[in-house]
């Protein structure tokens, strides 16, 4: 199942995903999270060392953890700021802290978060503003290295026929 987060309030893109992946058969679940309260990571380490894969800030941000954790791609929808995703979609990046276990191991010449669970979750980000878009690609595939997926690319939001397409 393919999870789409739309951090903007920009329904026309989220419609336009719907319609295309529609067409392929894809089952997707589509959380419109622009209004939503989704605070930032604290560092807290709860997820971790108290409350083990659940975070201990409580706000809209936990039903998007509970269907990350079910689902075999997530795709975050987000603005831009400086050149980066903005806050919204960086808090959806960095709260998925949970899925992971405070233990690291190497893979490769990296240290890795050992992974919580079995189910794996694939990565991609589409972008409504200007970005650095090389940076984004490599920072996508970091991200997605740290819990043990793939990054399915970063799209802005011109191509979101290109991102449907990578969607299954």
């Amino acid at each position: 199942m393919v999870l789409i987060v739309n951090t903007t309030n920009d329904l026309d893109i989220t419609e336009k995903l719907r319609t295309l992946i529609d067409r392929k058969g894809v089952r997707a679940d589509i959380i419109e999270a622009g209004n939503m309260k989704i605070s930032y990571c604290i560092g807290c380490n709860y997820c971790w060392l108290k409350t083990p894969g659940v975070c201990s800030i409580k706000d809209d941000y936990e039903q998007i953890l509970k269907k990350i954790i079910k689902s075999d791609q997530l795709w975050v929808i987000s603005d831009t700021a400086l050149g980066f995703i903005d806050h919204k979609g960086k808090n959806i990046f960095d709260r998925i802290l949970p899925i992971a276990t405070m233990y690291l191991k190497f893979k490769g010449n990296q240290m890795r978060h050992v992974a919580r669970y079995r189910k794996r979750t694939d990565v991609g980000l589409i972008v409504t503003g200007e970005a650095d878009m090389e940076y984004l690609r490599k920072w996508a595939v970091r991200c997605a290295l740290n819990f043990e997926s793939d990054s399915l690319g970063v799209f802005s939001q011109d191509q979101t026929e290109e991102a449907a397409a990578c969607m299954s």
